[in-house]
C-alpha cells in the first residue's frame, strides 16, 4: 500500500541554525513555500525528498502538527550521494564531530557503511553508503 515517503517534518529549536547545518554541511537546498494567509515555510530538499521545518513553539504555520513535536527527537538514516570517505572528509572540514563510525549496519535495501553525527537540535543523523563486501578470489 505504501511506496515511499514524500517528506518528514523536523521541529527545530533554531530554524536558521538547522538551515545552515543542512545546507552548508550536508549540501541540501533550502526552499520557501506556502500560500497566504499562512506564513511562508522553509524546507530542505535533497533528491526527491524534503524535510519541512517547523520552528518549535510556532503554531501558526499549518493546521495540523505532531502530538508532541520536540527538537532533537529524530533518528534518521540518509544515503550519501558521494562515497562515505568524502562525507567524512567534509564533516571533518566543517568541524562536525563523528559520534560513531564508520561502521557496518543493516539498511532497508542492502548492507550499509555509516557514520553518525548530531545536527544543531541533537537529532541523530546517520549518513550511509551501500556496503560492498569484498568477494573472495
Amino acid at each position: 500500500m505504501i511506496k515511499a515517503f514524500d517528506h518528514v517534518v523536523m521541529t527545530c529549536a533554531n530554524l536558521d541554525a538547522s538551515v545552515d547545518f543542512y545546507t552548508r554541511v550536508l549540501g541540501m537546498r533550502v526552499e520557501t513555500f506556502g500560500e497566504p494567509p499562512k506564513p511562508q515555510r522553509k524546507a530542505l530538499r535533497f533528491g526527491d525528498q524534503k524535510f519541512n521545518l517547523h520552528q518549535a513553539g510556532d503554531k501558526n504555520v499549518t493546521d495540523i502538527y505532531a502530538k508532541a513535536p520536540t527538537p532533537g527527537s529524530l533518528d534518521l538514516c540518509l544515503l550519501a550521494a558521494v562515497p562515505l570517505d568524502d562525507v567524512i572528509a567534509k564533516l571533518k572540514a566543517e568541524g562536525v564531530p563523528i559520534e560513531v563510525g564508520p561502521c557496518k549496519r543493516t539498511g532497508a535495501r542492502w548492507p550499509i557503511r555509516s557514520v553518525y553525527v548530531r545536527d544543531p537540535d541533537n537529532n541523530l543523523i546517520e549518513i550511509a553508503e551501500q556496503w560492498q563486501q569484498a568477494e573472495s578470489t
